[in-house]
């Protein structure tokens, strides 16, 4: 625990310069680094003359805390009068919070939301949450407006410290990039040149190469995090160790981009016409299949930026490579000393500590794992070991001399490990997305002391999960040489521990439509990469298994990851006449599931083939939850009698078994109610379809009833109602990130404003709703509730050209899904017209 940070009420300053890139660009490296220091040397004296406590600094951003609003203030003040003369100008925001001091630092909501507040700064501007305004009598203070925060759902007012004029608060593209877990250390001059290749040659594709080790990724972060103020459609992080599938790129690209789809079509139309770079992290093992499919995306989508890390280059059109040598020799023994200092070893930068890390190749990841077994051994006693280990093995296994070294380091370490932590160390391994200890355990035999052992000696890393918990994981390039050791032990029974330990985890969250306990949708999501990794290894070797696993995901697939799931099925439906009739009917309705929006006569087909099983069964409840199923066809062609009787009797089969049953029948009479004229009871029974999915967290289907109901809504001219329905189906499409549920709400609220002559609204709104669905076929687009009636309200105001409505849909097209979303539902204020 740090003793000098303050603790109870504290106040946070984050600052961070502003158009750094382009001042490193026009000033030369040289002439940067010494405005930066200089930069460095006025913040820190202005911090430290008000009680400031520097908490972090990333690059050229620091992190300081304030036990009072008003030494913060006058720091912020005085740091920018300091930098005023200077070519510098820094962005500054100012919150105060009570945040959880721990042994690693702050923690907690309000460490995020001061730095959110500050990204939205100007370079000189001090803003400052509301929270710090109102500890601020007799400060001159201007109001700013209301902003939406990144990650954060309501509007906040915001205010600027002192009068200065300054343009309205920026809306800065998002940076969802990972948080390092260590500080950028070196490759100045690599940075540069990385920047100027970007500003001079505006390459479509920028591939950082080097062996493994070499850092790689972080130096993609770093890049990503400087020209983040060039990409205002935003800059996200694509991870595709975890791929096993070529195919399944371009969605995982399109779900980080907010796309509808993985299609080109509708990733082009999420970008638009906005800058937009996505960092595409390890893809070397899904060469040379992704290269096509990449390089159509570039060349489809001209304002996207790709940033690539691989062993080796893509090699398609609008490619510009950069080889990552490795660290210059100060900035090696830098880094090796920081790491060293990591796990509590104060070392000096000795001859020996530079011939070590000269023995090293000065590769990153070399440097840390050596630096990680200073705790037992001095540097002269880890160069003569290490040395020896190095003339064994270096070369013998890749014709990379670094990645030789690289191997050689990571052999050598693992080569001092005990029996157990061997064997630990291989079989994790098996995860292809890191693992809670629960997992490690039940998997691979963990023993918690080992396990804290591999983490003391960097072979194993720690991060908190999405729901809280702890998750180990591990390096690709160390988790590559895992693997090999793996193999070479023949733990092939491993592969099923796993597989069983995922279907464990999927059948605690009741994500199949068999269980009516509530559904855990996050549970899913926290474990997808390794799902995925259970979902592959079944498909080489466990048909029966791979079947089960797939309809345990059946919401998983409805709700989230429809492409992928008709990729699963399929393969699994095309052998299912070989399972047990109980799980091929479950298989064959899964698979209707995903292709229904597809390709409607197979989905028919094969609801058909999980009807007939389901009654040769005796399974009543199979065959009522197919049925409902196939009713959607009669009543698509206005067939209502026949509709009817499909529904009856799944109703009459299920016997009030199943509370999903009766929630989907509850709609079906609901759709038979309107279509024959008696809207109040559609209402009713559509809201009582809601209650029960509610009942059982099914979200997915609440928000598709919410949505229907504002269609009913808009229908009988009730406006409020539809807007309220609306935004209840948004607020819950938006926490599940599903654009297209969410463009079928924003649609009905924008066919809301439209009736109250909101011109501007409603074009904002229509805009982005529209986007959404360009590229997503007409079936597709049913899911959203919206069809081609929505079109022909909006295009007579297109046609005629009306000024407010036309530029207002521009607008509304270039927004992403979490702006959208704020406007329609009023917690953040519509962009305004430039003049």
């Amino acid at each position: 625990m740090r003793p000098d940070l303050p603790t109870g009420t504290v106040t946070f300053l984050f600052t961070d310069i502003e158009g750094s890139t382009r001042l490193l660009h026009s000033l030369g490296p040289d002439a940067y680094a010494e405005a930066l220091a200089q930069h460095r040397r006025a913040l820190r004296e202005a911090f430290a003359a008000h009680g400031g406590v520097e908490v972090d600094t990333q690059g050229d951003a620091f992190f300081v805390a304030f036990p009072t609003a008003g030494g913060a203030a006058a720091a912020a003040r005085g740091a920018q009068h300091a930098l005023a003369s200077g070519p510098i100008a820094v962005r500054m925001g100012l919150h105060t919070g009570t945040p959880t001091l721990t042994p690693e630092g702050y923690v907690g909501i309000d460490v995020h939301r001061g730095a959110r507040v500050g990204a939205l700064a100007h370079g000189g501007q001090i803003v400052l949450s509301p929270a710090t305004a109102a500890l601020l009598d007799g400060h001159e203070l201007r109001d700013v407006g209301l902003h939406r925060l990144k990650d954060f759902d309501a509007a906040i007012r915001l205010s600027q410290l002192d009068s200065v004029e300054f343009p309205p608060l920026r809306t800065r593209g998002s940076v969802e990039l990972p948080d390092p877990a260590t500080r950028f250390l070196g490759r100045e001059r690599e940075l540069f040149d990385a920047i100027s290749l970007v500003y001079e040659h505006d390459p479509r594709v920028l591939s950082i190469l080097g062996p493994g080790g070499t850092g790689k990724t972080r130096f993609a972060l770093e890049l990503g995090r400087l020209l983040a103020d060039e990409a205002e459609g935003g800059t996200v992080f694509c991870a595709l160790a975890p791929l096993r599938e070529p195919a399944l790129v371009l969605s995982t690209i399109g779900e980080r981009l907010g796309a509808s789809s993985g299609d080109v079509s509708a990733i082009a139309s999420r970008v638009g016409e906005k800058r937009t770079h996505v960092v595409v992290d390890n893809l070397e093992h899904l060469l040379p299949h992704v290269a096509r499919p990449l390089g159509e995306l570039v060349q489809a989508v001209p304002t996207m930026r790709l940033f690539v890390t691989s062993r080796e280059a893509l090699r398609v059109t609008g490619e510009h490579e950069l080889d990552l040598p490795p660290l210059v020799d100060d900035d090696a023994v830098a880094l090796f000393l920081e790491r060293a200092r990591a796990v509590g070893t104060d070392i000096e930068p000795t001859e020996t500590v530079q011939r070590l890390c000269e023995r090293l190749d000065r590769l990153p990841l070399a440097l840390e794992l050596a630096a990680a077994r200073t705790k037992h051994l001095s540097p002269a006693a880890l160069y003569a070991r290490l040395g020896e280990s190095l003339d064994l093995l270096k070369g013998t296994r890749d014709a990379d001399e670094r990645h030789a070294t690289l191997r050689a380091t990571i052999a050598w370490s693992y080569d001092l490990l005990s029996d157990d932590e061997q064997a630990l160390f291989s079989r994790l391994s098996v995860f292809r997305g890191g693992c809670t200890l629960e997992s490690a355990e039940a998997v691979c035999d963990a023993e918690l002391d080992t396990l804290a052992s591999l983490l003391d000696k960097s072979l194993v890393r720690k991060r908190p999960g999405t729901l809280g918990e702890e998750r180990f994981w591990m390096l690709e390039t160390i988790k590559e040489f895992a693997r090999e050791r793996l193999a070479e032990l023949g733990e092939h029974e491993l592969g099923r521990r796993h597989v069983e330990r995922m279907l464990a985890i999927v059948k605690s969250a009741h994500l199949s439509e068999d269980d009516d306990e509530p559904f855990q949708l996050e549970v899913a999501l926290a474990e997808r990469d390794d799902l995925r990794a259970a979902l592959d290894w079944t498909q080489d070797h466990d048909l029966e298994l791979a079947a089960v696993l797939a309809v345990e995901l059946e919401t998983f697939w409805n709700a989230h990851a429809q492409a992928e799931g008709r990729q699963r099925l399929d393969r699994i439906a095309a052998s299912a006449d070989v399972l047990d009739p109980g799980l091929q009917a479950r298989v064959l309705r899964v698979a209707g599931n995903t292709t229904f929006y597809v390709d409607r006569d197979l989905a028919r087909s094969r609801w058909e083939g999980s009807l007939e099983l389901c009654r040769s069964l005796g399974n009543d409840r199979g065959a009522a939850m197919v049925l409902h199923r196939l009713a959607l066809f009669p009543l698509e062609r206005g067939e209502l009698d026949g509709a009817r009787r499909m529904i009856d009797e799944s109703q009459e089969l299920a016997a009030g078994r199943s509370r999903l049953v009766d929630a989907v029948n509850l709609w079906m009479y609901s759709a038979l109610a309107l279509e024959e004229g008696s809207v109040e009871e559609a209402i009713a029974l559509s809201e009582q379809s809601a209650a029960q999915a509610s009942a059982i967290g099914w979200g997915w289907w609440v928000s598709g009833q919410r949505t229907y109901l504002a269609r009913v809504a808009l229908r009988i001219g009730d406006l409020e109602g539809a807007e309220r329905e609306a935004r209840a189906a948004l607020l819950i499409a938006r926490d599940h990130e599903n654009p297209l549920r969410s463009a079928g709400a924003v649609s009905s609220i924008a066919q809301v404003a439209l009736a109250r002559r909101e011109l501007e609204r409603a074009g904002l709104l229509w805009g982005w709703a529209e986007a959404v669905l360009t590229g997503v076929s007409s079936a597709e687009a049913a899911l959203t509730g919206m069809s081609s009636d929505d079109r022909e309200l909006f295009e007579p105001l297109l046609t005629e050209l009306d000024p407010a409505f036309v530029t207002a849909v521009q607008r509304g097209r270039d927004l992403d899904l979490w702006d959208a979303a704020a406007i329609a539902l009023g917690e953040l204020e519509p962009p305004q017209t430039e003049p």
